[in-house]
C-alpha cells in the first residue's frame, strides 16, 4: 500500500535523509518545484532516484502550465506565453492550439522522467478575479474554458502525461491570492452550478483532479479541501471519480498545523495530500497521520495510472509549425 501523500523534496539532489523516508513512507507520488532543477542530466537522475527510493515507478508531478507558472524554464523548455493571452491569441483555433502546446509540454517532461502536470485549468476567468490566477486561466466564457481545457488534458494523454484538473470546484471568482489568504466567495449557489461548477462537470472524466482552498459562503463555511460538503459535491454533483488530491497543504489560505490540515482534508474526502515545500519535518507529521489510500483511492490511483500510455511518435518540428501559424496567421 502508498501513502496517501505526495511529496516534494528539498533541492536538486535527493538526501540521504530522504530517500530513508521516502522507502519508509512510500508516498503515492512525488512533485517537482525550481528549486530541484539544474540540468537536463540532473533532473533525469533525480526523477529515477525518487522512483528508486520507493522502488515503483511511482508518478512524478510538476506545475508547467507555461508562461508565468512554469517550474522548467529555457534553454531547457521553450518558454510560453501566458494561457489567457494564447487563447485570445488564437482565436477560434483555440482548441487546437491548446492540443498542441500541452503536446509539446508532454514531450518535454517525459524526457525528464516526469510523467504528470498540475494541468489544465478550468477555472472560469473573470474581470475581478485575482492576478495570481487570471492569465493562467483558459478563458472567459465556460464553453471556451471546457473546449480549450479538454485539448489540453487531451495533449497530455497523448503524450503519455497525466494531466491533474484544478482547482475543484472552481477558483475563478477568488479575489485573494490563495498562496497567502483564504478566498471568500459569496455568489449564489445556482450561479455557481451553472458556470464555475460546470466547467469541472463537463471534465469529470478526466483520470485527476487538485482540490481548491476558498470558500463558497453560499454552500459551506469551511474551505472545499476540508469540507465534507464540498466534497460530495465534487463527486455527487460533478460526477467527478478520478483521484482528488489537494492543493498544496501549506499554502498560507489554510490554517494550523500541516499534519491537521491533512487529517481533516482526507476526512472531508480528498484521497491524496499534496505537501510541496520539501520540508521534511512537515512531512514526517504528514506521513504519520495521513494513513495509507483508502481501498476507494487506490482503485482510483490505479484507474489513473493505467492511462499512463507510452506516446506515438511525433513530429515536433511540424507541430511547433502549426501552433506558429496558429498564433501568427
Amino acid at each position: 500500500m502508498n501513502l496517501a501523500a505526495i511529496f516534494g523534496c528539498s533541492g536538486p539532489v535527493l538526501t540521504g535523509a530522504e530517500r530513508d523516508f521516502f522507502r519508509a513512507a512510500q508516498p503515492w507520488g512525488f512533485i517537482l518545484f525550481a528549486r530541484n532543477i539544474e540540468s537536463a542530466e540532473q533532473l533525469r537522475k533525480l526523477t529515477a532516484d525518487l522512483r528508486e527510493s520507493v522502488g515503483w515507478n511511482a508518478p512524478i508531478f510538476i506545475d508547467q502550465e507555461g508562461g508565468r507558472v512554469a517550474r522548467l524554464r529555457p534553454p531547457l523548455v521553450r518558454d510560453w506565453t501566458p494561457p489567457l493571452e494564447m487563447a485570445r491569441a488564437a482565436g477560434p483555433n483555440a482548441a487546437r492550439a491548446f492540443w498542441l502546446r500541452y503536446r509539446l509540454i508532454a514531450a518535454e517532461l517525459l524526457s525528464f522522467g516526469i510523467d504528470g502536470n498540475c494541468a489544465p485549468m478550468a477555472d472560469v476567468a473573470r474581470a475581478d478575479t485575482h492576478p495570481f490566477l487570471r492569465n493562467r486561466c483558459y478563458g472567459e466564457e465556460l464553453q471556451d474554458v471546457i473546449a480549450n481545457a479538454r485539448a489540453c488534458a487531451e495533449g497530455h494523454l497523448d503524450g503519455g502525461v497525466l494531466p491533474v484538473l484544478k482547482h475543484m470546484p472552481g477558483h475563478g471568482r477568488a479575489r485573494v491570492d490563495s498562496h497567502l489568504d483564504l478566498p471568500r466567495v459569496d455568489i449564489d449557489a445556482e450561479t455557481l452550478s451553472n458556470v464555475d461548477f460546470a466547467a469541472f462537470k463537463a471534465l469529470s472524466d478526466l483520470p485527476l483532479g487538485m482540490t481548491a482552498h476558498l470558500v463558497f459562503e453560499a454552500l459551506d463555511d469551511r474551505p472545499a479541501t476540508l469540507s465534507p460538503k464540498m466534497m460530495r459535491l465534487i463527486r455527487q454533483d460533478i460526477g467527478f471519480d478520478g483521484l482528488i488530491m489537494t492543493d498544496d497543504i501549506s499554502m498560507g489560505a489554510l490554517s494550523g498545523t500541516v499534519a491537521r490540515r491533512s487529517e481533516k482534508a482526507i476526512a472531508a474526502g480528498c484521497d491524496v495530500v499534496l505537501h510541496c515545500n520539501g520540508e521534511l519535518d512537515e512531512m514526517e507529521s504528514i506521513a504519520n497521520v495521513c494513513g495509507d489510500l483508502t481501498e476507494q483511492a487506490e482503485v482510483r490511483a490505479e484507474r489513473a495510472l493505467a492511462q499512463r500510455l507510452s506516446p506515438r511518435d511525433i513530429d515536433i518540428s511540424a507541430l511547433e509549425a502549426e501552433f506558429s501559424s496558429l498564433l501568427n496567421g
